[in-house]
């Protein structure tokens, strides 16, 4: 049975007396409710919509003008899916993030219907304030509150994609919920220029860094950038960016992601300590005075230590452009009238 076929028990006369419904999915059995017309000739279910790759098991019973009860048991498997499409979401479950994350769904495939799929995710928080998606193509959906979120507040991700159609032929898999929390705020802001950064945590000062930011040649993007991924160790190699075999290095240390292009804010331990707050000297990273193997009471060390993902990092006064919106998690760097503009759902 085709999806949009619909559930209907019917009587030409008489009346239905009974009627159960249980579909099977997932070596799951679960009732599926409903209710008979007042005149008794009908059983409809509450949600109209047909599980899909479901066995469906009806049995009804029926009495006639005369009193007399008949009964009937049918069973019915509805259309089972080629194609299925999943969403990866973050943050992860259960996670305590910064005051900047963005709730970001990347498809593994692309989304043609977007605004049937965008109605199936619900994004809500404690204490309620308004949150609107933005698509950034076919492929992935972020939510974000207009302002970065307080601190405390529970918010929760509803995946509703179950049998929603996609694209032609392709349907979620998809039915689950999770939730994260904001922490404390934490906002730091780099200037390029000055070859330091200012760690703000919930308003309150708490260092002023000494950094090098990206050289002449290679500078660093402007604009706020959200910590999408910390690593204690990482390796470097410049042919994944782009820049041919110009660094290998692969103990890197205190490694935290900004940009999914691979702008890094980690300890540097090989150029010498002489550059932190007085060159720009990297490939567009943002480096901070470490040891290798990574010390904890180096800046570097201290920074990772007291950082979350979701975290805020911003670039002012780079000679470069401001970082774009959908690199990383980088939607704070468009207004509000903008980022609703986004949305499939008019």
């Amino acid at each position: 049975m085709r999806p949009d076929a619909g559930l209907r028990v019917r009587v030409a006369d008489g009346r239905l007396e009974s009627v159960k419904v249980v579909m099977e999915q997932d070596a799951r059995e679960s009732p599926v409710p409903g209710r008979i017309s007042a005149d008794g000739l009908t059983w409809r279910p509450d949600d109209e919509r047909l599980a899909l790759a479901a066995k469906y098991t009806v049995d009804a019973v029926a009495v006639d003008g005369d009193g007399r009860r008949s009964a009937r048991h049918t069973t019915f498997t509805t259309y089972v899916p080629a194609k299925r499409f999943i969403g990866y979401v973050a943050p992860e479950d259960r996670s305590t993030v910064g005051t900047g994350m963005i709730v970001s769904l990347e498809f593994n495939r692309e989304i043609v219907h977007r605004a049937a799929v965008e109605r199936a995710v619900r994004v809500t928080s404690r204490p309620a304030v308004e949150i609107r998606p933005h698509w950034f193509g076919g492929s992935r959906l972020d939510f974000r509150p207009e302002h970065y979120w307080k601190p405390g507040t529970r918010v929760t991700v509803e995946l509703r994609l179950r049998d929603v159609e996609g694209a032609p032929g392709v349907y979620g898999l998809q039915h689950r919920a999770f939730t994260f929390t904001v922490g404390r705020s934490q906002v730091s802001v780099v200037d390029a220029s000055r070859h330091t950064m200012q760690v703000r945590r919930d308003g309150e000062l708490l260092d002023t860094v000494p950094v090098t930011a990206g050289a002449p040649k290679t500078t660093t993007y402007n604009g706020k950038m959200v910590i999408t991924e910390m690593l204690e160790v990482t390796r470097m190699d410049s042919r994944t960016v782009g820049f041919g075999g110009e660094y290998d290095i692969p103990d890197v240390p205190h490694a935290i992601r900004l940009t999914s292009s691979g702008t890094f804010l980690h300890g540097n331990y090989w150029t010498g300590s002489d550059v932190f707050g007085r060159r720009n000297v990297s490939h567009g990273c943002i480096g901070l005075r470490d040891v290798k193997g990574g010390g904890a009471d180096t800046p570097a060390g201290w920074f990772f230590d007291r950082s979350l993902v979701g975290d805020v990092v911003e670039v002012v006064n780079s000679k470069d452009k401001e970082v774009a919106p959908d690199n990383g998690l980088g939607g704070w760097n468009m207004g509000w009238k903008e980022w609703t503009a986004g949305s499939a759902v008019k």
